[in-house]
């Protein structure tokens, strides 16, 4: 199914899974609207994805509820719809396990992984609602479904709190032509990848998921037609170090 005509809006596009699907879905003809919080990151962003197709940048923390509303609001005034809503924007700590984790640090996965997106799905349900029709692709995680020690208690709260979020928006939205997917994608090598305890090695980034890999998977679900609704996407690593970690311990 063609995106032209299409209007999406990607927050954290600026890089990682979001600029992936940014490429994607400008390169199918959806016009892209992508959001992140820093200027730097948004510029050369922006260039990359409008030497593919048609594209513009806002600067935003979802975290803030009033900006959130306001860029939706810009974004309809615009464009006067948006289609396709993906919610990549996302963070987790260097500090992240319960001997470490700050009430702080909490806060702030909390206001960006769960708060932000729900923010952004207010902010474009009420036009999707008009028009009958509306896509809503929110990036969780493996750990929302398989919660582990490597990626703390925030993350994992969070992203499970994503998976909820987006079956509540089917069980209420469906009837008004709304459909909501959770990707979760096990360990992708994208900058995320830098705040662990211990980041991966270039050899075992290799091995992950590359950027790309979700960017098609994005695409995939935005060519859908309308009457197709996929609710949850597990993709992860052919040779998937959760997997190995646990063969290993058995062999001990």
């Amino acid at each position: 199914m063609s995106l032209k005509g299409k209007v999406a809006w990607i927050t954290g596009g600026g890089s990682g899974i979001g600029l992936a699907g940014a490429l994607e879905l400008a390169r199918a003809g959806a016009h892209v609207v992508i959001s992140g919080r820093t200027a730097a990151t948004n510029a050369s962003a922006l260039k990359q994805v409008q030497a593919l197709g048609s594209a513009e940048v806002l600067q935003l923390e979802v975290s803030d509820k009033k900006a959130v509303a306001k860029a939706g609001e810009d974004i309809l005034r615009r464009h006067g719809r948006i289609d396709i809503l993906i919610n990549s924007a996302g963070t987790n700590l260097p500090k992240r396990s319960f001997s470490n984790v700050s009430v702080e640090g909490w806060d702030e996965v909390v206001a960006i992984n769960l708060n932000g997106l729900f923010y952004c799905c207010q902010a474009v349900l009420p036009a999707m609602r008009k028009q009958k029709d509306g896509l809503v692709i929110n990036v969780s995680s493996w750990a929302g479904r398989y919660p582990s020690m490597l990626t703390g208690p925030a993350y994992n709260a969070t992203k499970r709190a994503v998976i909820a979020l987006t079956e509540s928006i089917n069980i209420e939205e469906c009837v008004n032509g709304i459909r909501a997917t959770s990707v979760l994608p096990g360990e992708v090598a994208t900058p995320i990848l830098d705040k662990r305890p211990a980041p991966p090695s270039r050899e075992d980034r290799e091995k992950m998921l590359q950027a790309e890999d979700l960017g098609q998977t994005l695409l995939f679900l935005a060519s859908l037609p309308p009457r197709a609704c996929v609710n949850e996407l597990v993709i992860s690593p052919t040779l998937n170090r959760l997997y190995v970690g646990a063969i290993e311990k058995l062999k001990k």
